[in-house]
């Protein structure tokens, strides 16, 4: 059962960081509401490796900037391509991208665990092209998970002005090479 205190709470939190431009107003916001985050970068999807590597460097640069620690999975492209085989044609926001969120979610999950860490977020929620409700759905399934929409607030519009004054990286894609036909 969900602690509704992990929702208010001014405790650590793992925010797992799809990208800087993401990770940027998401970690504002907590760290504005009292929240002491930690960034992990845990992203088995982007393809190819140099894409990946560039967004991992400008996670580094952000977490740099916002003085905030920063935890790095181990990149392993094959272990995402195994856990969404068969999906690889579906469409943007279909199946594939759930069994993706899913994937993200459980590793992100095991990191807070073995880091002692009550409660994490996503900031995959940040982006247009990310359903919400489809991210909680999954999210749900974890007792540490907590659901929040970092669209909301303008988060989206945060996203580019702090892109900017940072000078971020702002990818034209998801990540994996199945996304790059539809960006």
């Amino acid at each position: 059962m969900k602690n509704p205190e992990l929702e208010t709470s001014n405790s650590k939190l793992l925010l797992h960081t799809c990208c800087a431009p993401c990770a940027a107003p998401s970690a504002e916001r907590l760290v504005l509401e009292g929240r002491e985050v930690i960034l992990y970068f845990s992203n088995f999807n982007i393809h190819p490796e140099a894409e990946y590597l560039k967004r991992l460097e400008t996670a580094r640069k952000l977490a740099q900037k916002m003085n905030l620690v920063i935890e790095e999975d181990q990149y392993d492209h094959a272990e995402w391509l195994a856990h969404i085989h068969g999906l690889e044609n579906e469409p943007e926001k279909g199946a594939r991208c759930r069994k993706c969120f899913e994937f993200s979610l459980t590793r992100t999950n095991q990191m807070a665990e073995r880091l002692g860490i009550e409660a994490f977020a996503t900031t995959l929620t940040l982006s247009p092209h990310k359903v919400s409700r489809i991210i909680f759905e999954i999210g749900a399934q974890f007792p540490r998970f907590v659901p929040i929409d970092f669209k909301k607030q303008g988060g989206f519009l945060r996203s580019i002005q702090l892109s900017e004054e940072y000078n971020l990286y702002r990818q034209s894609y998801c990540g994996c090479e199945f996304s790059v036909r539809n960006a």
